[in-house]
């Protein structure tokens, strides 16, 4: 139990750092950037504590929030994905997810991309939704959450790869 703690604390501060010191600073093409940071809601254990995900979520967009300067948004778009996981693992993973026994290192790589890729879209378009904040210019909300999408998307599956615990 202590060595799960101890796992999830480690990646929480990981890609905390990894996002504000290295990712916040990628502006590709001016408005392309990667939350990677979403991967710790992506990848945290199906059974456990739901207020305590919650929290975690909400903890991990508010220290994003405080380190960027961006007034709660991260902590609302991860408040959001973390709520609404069951509907999104139960969409992707289908029985698996209804037993209880899913592990994201055994399942097959098409559900694990569908799932990876809702979750960041929904995350993407709530956060730049909340950052431009106006109904008018619902393409640019679309266009930079799409591209950003497809970057994180990118990213974290190669993050997921590179540090899978496949034993053959």
């Amino acid at each position: 139990m202590n060595s799960i703690i101890s796992i999830h604390s480690i990646r929480f501060i990981v890609l905390i750092l990894i996002q504000v010191l290295i990712c916040s600073h990628i502006n590709f093409l001016g408005y392309i950037n990667p939350y990677i940071y979403i991967l710790f809601i992506i990848l945290f254990p199906v059974k456990n504590n739901r207020s305590l995900f919650i929290f975690l979520s909400f903890l991990l967009g508010l220290t994003v929030d405080l380190f960027l300067d961006s007034g709660g948004i991260n902590a609302a778009a991860c408040v959001f994905i973390a709520y609404a996981r069951p509907i999104i693992l139960k969409f992707s993973f289908g029985m698996i997810y209804e037993h209880q026994n899913m592990k994201f290192d055994t399942v097959d790589f098409g559900a694990k991309l569908t799932y990876i890729t809702i979750m960041t879209l929904v995350h993407h378009i709530i956060l730049f939704y909340l950052e431009i904040f106006s109904i008018s210019k619902v393409i640019l909300i679309l266009q930079k959450a799409l591209f950003s999408s497809i970057f994180t998307i990118i990213l974290c599956i190669l993050i997921t790869i590179i540090f899978s615990r496949k034993s053959k």
